[in-house]
């Protein structure tokens, strides 16, 4: 083993062999969130100022809460994987694991509460 070169010990050793796939489902939500914003800038922009009922009726056409519902989700999971990298990167120890399982807690939570409001809005 003391013949290999450096390049040879170093492939497939990334830091956590994990980066590839973070950077891609980063780059994938990233793409989604390029679609889903403007989309939901439209739809909510289009009701912002009316009275309540009329946007509760609004949203219970399909295609506002579906987008909705969406951005909320895809929003709060490409909020976890950056803070997740942020913490890893900054964060040492034992605070690095206990705000990663926070910060996974709140993003899933906030996810799930999001979406729940707009489902229990259009049905």
């Amino acid at each position: 083993m003391g013949f290999m070169t450096d390049r040879k010990r170093a492939v497939g050793n990334g830091s956590a062999k994990s980066g590839t796939m973070a950077h891609w489902r980063m780059t994938l939500s990233s793409v989604g969130l390029l679609i889903l914003i403007p989309l939901f800038i439209f739809t909510f922009g289009a009701i912002l100022g009316h009275p309540f009922e009329e946007v509760v009726a609004y949203y219970t056409r399909p295609v506002p809460a579906a987008i909705a519902a969406l951005t909320i989700a895809v929003g709060f999971m490409h909020f976890l994987g950056g803070v997740q990298i942020l913490i890893e990167d900054y964060v040492q120890g034992l605070t690095r694991k206990a705000l990663i399982v926070a910060m996974t807690c709140l993003s899933y939570g906030a996810a799930g509460l999001g979406v729940f409001a707009v489902l229990r809005i259009a049905l």
